[in-house]
């Protein structure tokens, strides 16, 4: 240990005063970053932040890749369910599925969905749609939406449009749990006709009023 030796006249020499305080001083430094990385590891249990990275997102090719596997799932579902709407698909302009509308809750615009249109049973586009309707919002939490444009003239309105909404741009005829052929053949007579799958079956007496499609960047 050094000791600072005073001069005769009893005062301390400047190069100990010098050196003591820069001892001092390193204690206090390292003290001060202990406290930090205590704080730190403190923080980050709390958080539960770590130095591991995360996953990187979905590239768009795999998003596309996604969404049209969901596509194909949820049209099985829906002939396995009705297998008249495998006739009605095929006679259909193009299909815009939506496979999943997840809902948030018994307000407007709690409900949102990804999907896909197909045109002769491939991919012409994705879209999203947001339900702003209470009756699809109402009940189960997920749901398929199909709607089916028979017209060239349905469509292209459809195709044209930035944003599409049911009830102000078009009517939507719902098909109906267990219609018959006759029903079928009358509902096939309207421009635009929809169906709604939940996990019990196809969702009877819905109204799609208010739901709103715009075009998915992906």
């Amino acid at each position: 240990m050094l000791t600072a030796r005073r001069s005769p006249g009893g005062h301390v020499p400047l190069a100990c005063v010098a050196v003591t305080s820069i001892k001092k001083e390193s204690a206090m430094n390292t003290r001060l970053i202990a406290l930090a990385s205590a704080a730190a590891l403190a923080v980050g249990s709390i958080t539960g932040c770590s130095t591991t990275s995360r996953p990187p997102a979905d590239t768009p090719a795999q998003k596309r890749q996604s969404v049209d596997a969901a596509v194909d799932a949820a049209l099985a579902q829906l002939y396995a369910q009705d297998p008249a709407a495998r006739e009605l698909v095929a006679k259909s302009r193009a299909t815009l599925v939506f496979p999943s509308i997840v809902t948030a809750g018994f307000v407007v615009g709690g409900s949102y969905g990804e999907g896909a249109l197909r045109v002769g049973g491939q991919t012409a586009g994705y879209y999203k749609t947001a339900a702003g309707s209470v009756g699809l919002l109402a009940g189960a939490e997920s749901k398929s939406m199909f709607i089916l444009f028979m017209t060239d003239e349905a469509l292209a309105k459809f195709r044209s449009s930035n944003g599409w909404t049911v009830g102000a741009d078009a009517s939507v005829a719902m098909m109906r749990t267990g219609a018959t052929a006759a029903i079928d053949s009358a509902t096939a007579q309207q421009s635009v006709i929809g169906y709604v799958l939940v996990k019990g079956g196809l969702m009877a007496n819905l109204s799609l009023e208010g739901t709103r499609v715009t075009p998915l960047d992906i």
